[in-house]
């Protein structure tokens, strides 16, 4: 492409990882990253995990000091979009400024789902996904003394440990049949119910919060579906997010659950890519249309679309991966572990130390490992290269998956 200005929005790490990989392929000409957080760009996985314990400064969460953005030439511009001029392909902040544009990179994330109930919006209802909500949360647990959990996906269950930790009394409510359901396998789910059914975390399952009780302004109890009240002084909503695709529908660009784009991350307009938690993208790999929230997904797109911007095109097809660590347990998945028929079990469970393979018509399509970490890194090798193992090999501890490699 003809090399001219490239604005990012959104300052997450696809957007951070564009303006990085731009530079590192040579594109010398002005690259804008719009950020409407009063923060440099930063790591958003330690969160839930590392600093919500207490450990590190804001500062320890950034990709790179100020003065990386001043010796690239990246300008950080603390804006908001507001509206995309497609036919003068120029993009206007909510201050009134407005910036033109060769290509935009839409990197625009997704924002928590709200809770619906009553008295929900008191002070001591918290999210988690933002530095500032975590922030906020690591001070106020050093003061709470029970704490409602209302969903059990990755973020809750990531919280929970980490308030049992800190010595609160933990209450974890899921309207679904099991923890994490819509993420891992049954396996895996009763495993870490067990694991936070032992730390002392109650969990609710197949029941869903109703209302929030109000004493003086402040939050008192939970009451659920089932009748029963669970008497609180803290509440965190983990109950998943909604992608950020307003600019691109206002702008005429076709959504969905995401920012609809091609193989190459293209959107219908070619001087617009998506990219990260808001886009839709078509997957060879898997067939179909796909949307992840994942720092993999983040970054290995943003490469993607930077080596297409300095004449490297290539689809992109890379191969899911995400990890969680709750308590002293460590979650990791390669692949997609959805619509599989078998799963078989390597390792022992009660060692803490297993991983369940997941097939789809005798084809390994995912991996789930916990605490077990060599498992995850051949796994992700072997799927990157479309290949399988079968299912009695798998299930074997003694068989050497290396040797799928060879």
């Amino acid at each position: 492409m003809t090399q001219k200005t490239v604005l990012i929005v959104g300052a997450g790490h696809a957007g951070y990882q564009v303006a990085a990989s731009l530079r590192q392929h040579g594109f010398a000409e002005r690259i804008c990253l719009i950020n409407d957080e009063a923060h440099l760009p930063y790591q958003r996985p330690p969160l839930s995990k590392a600093y919500l314990k207490g450990e590190g400064k804001p500062d320890s969460l950034m990709f790179r000091p100020d003065k990386f953005y001043r010796d690239q030439n990246i300008e950080l511009i603390a804006d908001r979009a507001a509206f995309i001029d497609r036919a003068a392909q120029r993009l206007v902040l909510t201050s009134g400024a407005f910036l033109d544009y060769g290509h935009l990179v839409l990197a625009t994330g997704a924002r928590n789902r709200l809770l619906d109930l009553p008295n929900a919006n008191l002070p001591d209802v918290k999210y988690l996904r933002i530095l500032d909500e975590s922030e906020a949360l690591r001070l106020r647990i050093g003061a709470a003394k029970h704490v409602a959990v209302i969903g059990a996906g990755f973020i809750g269950l990531e919280f929970a440990a980490t308030a049992r930790i800190k010595g609160l009394e933990v209450d974890v409510i899921e309207l679904g049949p099991r923890v994490m359901a819509r993420a891992v396998t049954a396996e895996i789910s009763d495993y870490f119910q067990a694991r936070h059914t032992a730390a002392g975390i109650r969990i609710h399952l197949g029941v869903q919060a109703t209302s929030i009780e109000n004493t003086n302004e402040k939050v008192s109890g939970v009451s659920l579906s089932n009748g029963h009240h669970v008497p609180v002084d803290l509440v965190v909503v983990g109950v998943g997010v909604l992608p950020n695709v307003e600019l691109a529908a206002e702008a005429g660009l076709p959504v969905a659950s995401g920012i609809i784009v091609d193989e190459y991350l293209l959107t219908s307009d070619p001087n617009i890519s998506a990219i990260g938690d808001c886009a839709l993208f078509a997957s060879p790999r898997f067939g179909g249309s796909l949307r992840l929230e994942s720092v993999q997904n983040a970054t290995d797109q943003a490469r993607c679309v930077a080596a297409r911007l300095t004449g490297d095109a290539k689809v992109y097809d890379g191969l899911p991966w995400f990890w969680s660590d709750q308590g002293d347990d460590k979650l990791q998945i390669a692949g997609l572990t959805t619509g599989y028929d078998q799963v078989v079990v390597r390792g022992d469970r009660e060692a803490r130390s297993f991983s369940a393979f997941c097939y789809r018509a005798g084809q390994l399509v995912g991996i789930e490992s916990v605490n077990r970490a060599a498992d995850h890194v051949f796994g992700r090798k072997i799927l990157g290269l479309n290949r399988s193992i079968e299912p009695e090999k798998a299930a074997d501890a003694s068989f050497d998956l290396k040797s799928v490699l060879a």
